[in-house]
């Protein structure tokens, strides 16, 4: 889920219950929005040597997931010839989230997000839809967290044939929203059509190389695990089309839990806990209130803290940034207890496996992994407009903060940083000069909404 005096913690992380206009009902992981990290900006030193453990209580008292088998079907993705055993797809990285180019019904390429928490497959741009003729099914009413009505409809649909290079679903079945509420094209800051889910992780073993900028897709049975001493290797428990780890948390200095997580790749903070979910998870003492993202019904507030450490395998990462949403905005309807959820501000710093179908996952550090983990340091939220997504207005200022604190007002447009055109800049990269350096100061020049030029100095300032 950024380093440039701005890291617009704009994570879109709640849960989004369809429900029929008759009888039955629908749950849908929809989107985790996040914002994202940016270069690293100090050595933490060196990859451990030999593995580091944390000394743990007896597991949190959550109910243990049932796992049910489901009937042999076939696979929603496969290869366009049966002899193929690997393939390999371009990815895309912004703001923390991965983006990946299909094909739809033979139009496009169209972008879409891979969101592995996220059991269905959703369009999210109803033009799209309209365009490729869609037939719309089943009709259902989304409501977003906590079950507040958003007034929003999503269609079911099927037969939609997706197609990358060698890899094809001949008929999936999506979700088609009747507006496109989410704007991720906005938030990304390129087009985004869709947010694509569980159906690749549970046809291949999914790689994720962020620093060669490409997903490696393999057919299970012909898979084989790397075997580098540098790989970790960490149980998958996979519940009803998603994927949950139990981590060790060193939640502060004197307390350290295994927490149940849902693996997120579409979520765009390090970690979200929720607090409550078990008595000894409670937010931290020192804390910051913020936004943590923007849902179907308006900002997820709640707090910024952080997690003494968290350990994934024989790594221990220190003093990670973690979201702890309100209660009321986490959705209660969750059929599965858990304690949290992983993003990939946290999984980026590893190239990964995600391994549905061995019910694992392998990880292994890459040049991010010494990255800090750092919140925005200027108050500012953005959203990318025009044709090419490089004008950038100002959608919300966070109180005493420092862009608030330099005059910089609501709907005022970013025109240019230290001298040089904003409009230079991709989304991803204002992020990661926002999120930059403590005390670190910016030039800005910024058109009001009545056009006139306003030129301030912006001093970042770490909060938590």
């Amino acid at each position: 889920m950024t380093f440039l005096t701005f890291r617009t913690q704009i994570r879109m992380s709640e849960w989004v219950a369809a429900r029929r206009t008759g009888a039955g009902w629908l749950l849908v992981w929809l989107v985790a929005l996040g914002l994202l990290a940016g270069p690293a900006l100090a050595q933490r030193g060196a990859l451990p040597a030999r593995p580091v453990r944390l000394r743990l209580p007896p597991p949190l008292a959550l109910p243990e997931p049932v796992a049910l088998s489901d009937p042999p079907v076939a696979l929603p993705f496969q290869f366009d010839v049966a002899r193929r055993r690997r393939a390999f797809l371009p990815l895309e990285i912004q703001r923390n989230l991965l983006i990946v180019s299909f094909m739809v019904n033979g139009t496009g390429p169209l972008n879409f997000m891979l969101d592995s928490g996220v059991g269905v497959s959703i369009l999210t741009d109803p033009a799209v839809a309209k365009s490729l003729g869609l037939r719309r099914g089943q009709p259902y009413r989304v409501v977003g967290a906590g079950g507040e009505s958003t007034g929003l409809l999503a269609h079911e649909t099927e037969g939609v044939r997706l197609s990358a290079g060698p890899v094809v679903a001949p008929s999936l079945r999506m979700l088609m929203l009747s507006e496109d509420v989410l704007n991720l094209s906005g938030y990304v800051g390129m087009p985004i059509h869709g947010i694509l889910g569980s159906e690749l992780f549970r046809s291949f073993v999914v790689g994720v190389e962020p620093e060669e900028k490409r997903l490696v897709l393999t057919v299970p049975g012909h898979y084989r695990a790397p075997r580098g001493r540098r790989w970790a290797s960490l149980p998958l428990t996979l519940i009803a089309q998603k994927a949950y780890l139990t981590l060790p948390v060193q939640v502060t200095d004197s307390l350290a839990l295994p927490l149940r997580l849902v693996l997120d790749t579409g979520a765009g903070h390090a970690l979200s806990l929720e607090a409550g979910s078990a008595p000894q998870l409670q937010v931290p003492a020192r804390r910051l209130r913020s936004d943590l993202g923007r849902g179907l019904t308006g900002f997820i507030r709640g707090y910024l803290g952080r997690v003494s450490a968290l350990q994934l395998g024989r790594y221990r990462l220190p003093a990670v940034l973690t979201s702890f949403p309100d209660s009321g905005q986490v959705h209660t309807r969750a059929s599965v207890p858990r304690n949290g959820n992983v993003g990939y501000e946290l999984l980026k710093r590893f190239s990964l496996v995600i391994d549905y179908p061995h019910r694992r996952l392998l990880l292994r550090p890459n040049g991010q992994y010494n990255t800090p983990f750092e919140h925005d340091m200027c108050g500012i939220e953005f959203i990318a407009t025009g044709p090419d997504f490089r004008r950038y207005v100002i959608m919300r200022v966070a109180p005493d903060s420092p862009a608030a604190t330099a005059g910089v007002l609501v709907d005022d447009e970013l025109v240019s940083v230290n001298l040089l055109p904003a409009s230079a800049y991709s989304l991803t990269q204002l992020s990661r000069i926002f999120h930059s350096a403590d005390g670190r100061a910016l030039l800005l020049t910024l058109r009001r909404a009545d056009g006139e030029l306003h030129t301030t100095m912006l001093k970042l300032r770490r909060q938590i």
